[in-house]
């Protein structure tokens, strides 16, 4: 599943990835906890009345103790650092626990409060303080790991979740920085033409239209069709040429499969404009952009090569954009697509600047 589709998934799954802790979870854990530990001391005594009156004592002190120590003492003083006050506290919960304890099992169950133990003990002994402390003790803290567990979990989903907001809303952000930088280049061109009063300005002008149709589409979707995306660019293609007439040679090849094919929209449209751009507009004489579009399987091969300007002229309009287009790219491919699927290669030889691209579709 790629990044875009897991976004998708986990932003539709948000309602119920939720790791709330209901009261009605509450009951069923004390109910399937009570019925265990009573069957369990009902065996060790061979006494299930016993064991019963015992627990129905014990677990109203279990309850309060844990929920006291869950939702009082350690959001007062764990997650504020005060170790010393909530490790004083804690003792004196169990203190005062013992105390109850050993009263109630004493005047209502039965004056030998430990019959486990080897002896009759029918008063406050160092070993049962013990013994029922730690017991005390770990219910506590099996309690507390619980709703530790829980709580992060639920902080865990909530932070996934808003990084995955935060990522479709840079993607969006991206997909429609696109369009604006397009059009700019593009309306510098037709204003070059209109400062020359060239015939070409209102073919121009069309072919603009077409293209902007296609724009305010196809940017508000996570993925397009393939076929619409190379029509998309052969329509810009068509655009240049009229531009720069005689003075430039495009070469565009196009092989392979594309039906049911996908791709992030106008994710290629800003490596033919670089072309252009940082070739064609920016020499004079001869100029020669190649364009290879192969898919093989599930994977596009999108090749692109235009000849380094060897002189320079001054533009008319100055170049402001900072090569907004190919980081455009990048980011995109970043945010859009696992780092497996796609791969991307920019470099100069032989006095041609080459851009290779490899991406899943």
């Amino acid at each position: 599943m790629r990044i875009n589709d897991r976004l998708s998934y986990f932003l539709r799954e948000d309602s119920t990835n939720n790791y709330d802790i209901s009261y009605k979870h509450h009951v069923v854990f004390w109910i399937i906890y009570f019925v265990f530990n009573t069957l369990r001391w009902g065996s060790v005594h061979d006494d299930l009345i016993y064991s019963l009156k015992t627990n129905l004592i014990g677990f109203p002190i279990h309850i309060a103790l844990s929920y006291f120590n869950v939702y009082y003492l350690m959001p007062k003083f764990v997650y504020n650092k005060k170790y010393f006050s909530y490790t004083i506290l804690v003792l004196v919960s169990l203190v005062i626990m013992l105390l109850v304890k050993f009263n109630l099992t004493y005047f209502l169950v039965d004056t030998n409060v430990m019959p486990e133990a080897p002896e009759v003990i029918n008063t406050l002994t160092l070993n049962y303080a013990v013994t029922t402390m730690l017991g005390e003790l770990y219910v506590v803290s099996f309690v507390t790991a619980i709703k530790i567990t829980a709580d992060w979990l639920q902080e865990t989903n909530k932070f996934h979740n808003l990084e995955k907001r935060q990522l479709t809303t840079e993607l969006k952000f991206l997909r429609s920085q696109v369009s604006p930088h397009f059009f700019f280049n593009t309306l510098n061109n037709i204003y070059s033409l209109t400062l020359e009063k060239s015939d070409k300005a209102p073919e121009v002008v069309l072919k603009l239209s077409e293209l902007m149709r296609y724009l305010l589409y196809a940017t508000k979707k996570p993925k397009q069709d393939l076929k619409n995306e190379i029509e998309c660019i052969q329509n810009y293609i068509d655009l240049e040429r009229i531009r720069f007439d005689d003075s430039l040679e495009v070469n565009m090849q196009l092989s392979g499969d594309l039906e049911n094919k996908k791709i992030a929209p106008m994710l290629l449209i800003p490596l033919i404009e670089n072309c252009f751009k940082h070739g064609a507009s920016k020499n004079i004489g001869k100029m020669h952009i190649d364009v290879d579009i192969k898919v093989e399987d599930d994977n596009l091969f999108f090749n692109v090569s235009n000849t380094i300007p060897e002189k320079r002229k001054k533009s008319k309009i100055p170049d402001k954009s900072g090569g907004i287009g190919l980081s455009n790219v990048k980011k995109r491919l970043e945010l859009g697509y696992d780092k497996n699927d796609y791969q991307l290669n920019l470099n100069e030889k032989d006095n041609k600047f080459y851009v290779e691209l490899k991406l899943k579709v």
